[in-house]
């Protein structure tokens, strides 16, 4: 016990050292709706508060209730143009919100959860909101290397492709960097 908490210390002094050499902000956000009569994006937008804070606004309004939601997500690396990297995976939303069965996707769902409303089970219906999100270093699990990435999550209802969302993200870590 003594020694993970040895552990826990030298981690907290460590990203509280070096918090600063972090970068991770989102640079564009694309989202489009494919079934107007089903779902209406209302708003998908960036908003810059300082430097390295990029805010996320999104609301779109879902016509009817949808009971089956699939979304296939893919992360792509900037190299010479967005090609495909590590993460390629389809997730049942429905079972997902029943239970955190996905690893990948509760990465991405805990990054964004606090400030959405999208925290309960099937059937979708009205206003769905994602209002204030920014990225938090700290809540990143896994390690990334820098460079510029996009997410593209395309979302299927009752097997119909219905809207995609895309967001673009730079992850720059320089340790030489300190506050």
């Amino acid at each position: 016990m003594r020694c993970s908490l040895v552990i826990c210390a030298v981690v907290g002094l460590i990203l509280t050292e070096f918090s600063g050499a972090v970068v991770f902000k989102m640079t564009n956000f694309v989202c489009e709706s494919y079934n107007k009569s089903w779902v209406v994006l209302h708003n998908c937008r960036l908003k810059a508060i300082s430097r390295n804070k990029v805010i996320l606004n999104m609301n779109g309004t879902f016509l009817y209730p949808a009971y089956e939601i699939e979304a296939h997500g893919k992360v792509y690396k900037r190299e010479n143009g967005y090609k495909p990297w590590l993460f390629d995976t389809k997730v049942d939303a429905c079972r997902f919100m029943r239970g955190k069965y996905n690893p990948v996707a509760k990465i991405i769902y805990s990054l964004f959860e606090p400030f959405s409303n999208l925290n309960h089970t099937c059937p979708y219906v009205g206003p769905q909101i994602v209002q204030g999100f920014y990225l938090k270093p700290e809540l990143l699990l896994l390690p990334f290397p820098s460079g510029q990435y996009m997410l593209a999550i395309r979302w299927f209802f009752h097997k119909k492709l219905q809207f995609d969302t895309n967001v673009s993200f730079l992850f720059e870590e320089d340790i030489s960097k300190k506050k």
